[in-house]
């Protein structure tokens, strides 16, 4: 079964971070689960998300990054009301920036991209420390 498309192709916020995401060598963009992720090869960014609530339904996060996140950061990021804990990608260390909850530091959207592509890339591809992706 097929899920249905959950972003805007034209959403300039995700043009945005396609640019930074792609400039990370080997990264790919393909639709997974109805919105856009990116790989090198493993999954570290995904356009969109929702938080599970113990008594309804999922909240949408249409504008919003996941990344995975290093256990020595997840605390501080944890205490930031702009992130949250994502449905299903949660428990295996991801977390969600809420795009809608302040204006966008993009500085800080290509540090989280980075950290999460060198969390998940191989050793091979994840570029020495000092160079970055889409600068």
């Amino acid at each position: 079964m097929s899920h249905p498309i959950m972003f805007d192709d034209a959403d300039p916020i995700l043009a945005r971070l396609r640019t930074i995401a792609l400039g990370f060598p080997e990264a790919v963009e393909k639709i997974s689960h109805g919105r856009p992720t990116f790989s090198a090869p493993k999954m570290f960014a995904i356009y969109g998300g929702s938080r599970k609530n113990p008594d309804g339904p999922h909240t949408p996060y249409d504008h919003a990054l996941l990344v995975k996140v290093d256990d020595s950061e997840r605390e501080a990021l944890q205490d930031d009301p702009r992130f949250f804990y994502p449905a299903y990608l949660g428990p295996y260390g991801w977390l969600g920036l809420d795009f809608d909850a302040a204006k966008v530091d993009w500085a800080e959207v290509k540090e989280l991209a980075d950290a999460s592509f060198r969390l998940q890339a191989p050793a091979a591809i994840a570029w020495p420390r000092g160079n970055s992706a889409a600068s």
